[in-house]
Protein backbone atom coordinates (compact mmCIF):
# COMPACT_ATOMS: atom_id res chain seq x y z
CA UNK A 1 0.00 0.00 0.00
CA UNK A 2 1.06 3.59 -1.16
CA UNK A 3 1.72 5.21 2.90
CA UNK A 4 2.15 8.72 1.74
CA UNK A 5 -1.70 8.85 0.73
CA UNK A 6 -3.70 10.21 3.52
CA UNK A 7 -6.58 7.72 5.21
CA UNK A 8 -9.35 10.25 6.18
CA UNK A 9 -11.26 10.64 8.75
CA UNK A 10 -14.30 12.32 9.90
CA UNK A 11 -12.41 15.39 11.07
CA UNK A 12 -11.72 16.14 14.93
CA UNK A 13 -10.43 18.09 17.74
CA UNK A 14 -8.78 17.46 20.68
CA UNK A 15 -7.48 19.00 23.91
CA UNK A 16 -3.86 18.44 23.61
CA UNK A 17 -2.11 21.29 24.28
CA UNK A 18 -3.76 21.91 27.67
CA UNK A 19 -6.98 23.06 28.76
CA UNK A 20 -9.19 24.44 25.66
CA UNK A 21 -6.09 24.41 23.30
CA UNK A 22 -7.28 22.06 21.04
CA UNK A 23 -5.28 20.16 17.58
CA UNK A 24 -7.23 19.45 14.21
CA UNK A 25 -7.18 16.21 12.58
CA UNK A 26 -8.37 15.03 9.17
CA UNK A 27 -6.56 12.29 8.52
CA UNK A 28 -4.93 9.03 10.56
CA UNK A 29 -1.68 10.30 9.73
CA UNK A 30 -2.69 13.26 11.57
CA UNK A 31 -3.80 11.40 14.92
CA UNK A 32 -0.67 9.21 14.95
CA UNK A 33 1.49 12.41 14.83
CA UNK A 34 -0.83 13.32 17.75
CA UNK A 35 0.35 10.23 19.56
CA UNK A 36 3.70 10.06 18.37
CA UNK A 37 4.32 13.85 18.75
CA UNK A 38 5.66 13.95 22.75
CA UNK A 39 2.75 15.80 24.38
CA UNK A 40 0.52 12.69 24.79
CA UNK A 41 -0.31 12.91 28.31
CA UNK A 42 1.02 8.73 29.50
CA UNK A 43 0.53 5.80 27.15
CA UNK A 44 -1.85 3.80 29.17
CA UNK A 45 -3.50 0.57 27.61
CA UNK A 46 -5.85 2.43 25.11
CA UNK A 47 -3.30 4.75 23.84
CA UNK A 48 -1.37 1.89 22.61
CA UNK A 49 -4.43 0.46 21.12
CA UNK A 50 -4.86 3.63 19.43
CA UNK A 51 -1.56 3.81 17.85
CA UNK A 52 -1.92 -0.22 16.85
CA UNK A 53 -4.89 0.61 14.77
CA UNK A 54 -3.91 4.13 13.36
CA UNK A 55 -0.95 1.96 11.46
CA UNK A 56 -3.17 -0.76 10.54
CA UNK A 57 -5.11 1.41 9.08
CA UNK A 58 -2.65 3.50 7.13
CA UNK A 59 -1.85 0.13 5.51
CA UNK A 60 -5.40 -0.25 4.92
CA UNK A 61 -5.95 -3.73 6.89
CA UNK A 62 -8.85 -2.13 8.79
CA UNK A 63 -11.23 0.80 8.37
CA UNK A 64 -10.67 4.66 9.30
CA UNK A 65 -13.40 5.42 11.21
CA UNK A 66 -12.44 2.35 13.91
CA UNK A 67 -8.98 3.81 14.27
CA UNK A 68 -10.52 7.26 14.87
CA UNK A 69 -12.92 5.67 17.50
CA UNK A 70 -9.66 4.16 19.21
CA UNK A 71 -7.47 7.45 19.40
CA UNK A 72 -11.01 8.84 20.76
CA UNK A 73 -10.98 6.04 23.64
CA UNK A 74 -7.32 7.35 24.51
CA UNK A 75 -7.90 10.26 24.37
CA UNK A 76 -10.74 10.03 26.89
CA UNK A 77 -8.69 7.48 28.69
CA UNK A 78 -6.27 10.41 28.94
CA UNK A 79 -8.23 12.92 30.38
CA UNK A 80 -8.54 15.11 27.19
CA UNK A 81 -11.73 16.41 25.22
CA UNK A 82 -12.67 15.52 21.68
CA UNK A 83 -14.72 17.93 19.75
CA UNK A 84 -17.24 17.27 18.08
CA UNK A 85 -18.07 13.68 19.71
CA UNK A 86 -18.03 15.51 23.38
CA UNK A 87 -20.56 17.99 22.16
CA UNK A 88 -22.79 15.29 21.03
CA UNK A 89 -22.48 13.40 24.35
CA UNK A 90 -22.84 16.74 25.91
CA UNK A 91 -26.36 17.50 24.40
CA UNK A 92 -27.39 14.14 24.73
CA UNK A 93 -26.61 13.67 28.80
CA UNK A 94 -27.31 17.53 29.61
CA UNK A 95 -25.77 20.71 30.58
CA UNK A 96 -23.84 19.13 33.76
CA UNK A 97 -22.48 16.34 31.04
CA UNK A 98 -19.75 18.25 30.68
CA UNK A 99 -18.88 20.06 34.37
CA UNK A 100 -18.90 16.40 35.36
CA UNK A 101 -16.14 15.19 33.00
CA UNK A 102 -14.24 18.45 33.75
CA UNK A 103 -14.98 17.71 37.71
CA UNK A 104 -13.64 13.71 36.97
CA UNK A 105 -10.29 15.29 35.34
CA UNK A 106 -9.23 17.01 38.56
Amino acid sequence: MNEDLPVLIKPLEVELNGVGQYQHAETVQDLVKMLMGGKWPGGGRKYHNALWRSMEAIDWYIDASTARAAFVDAAHEAGMHVLPDDMAQTVILGDNALKDRTLAKA
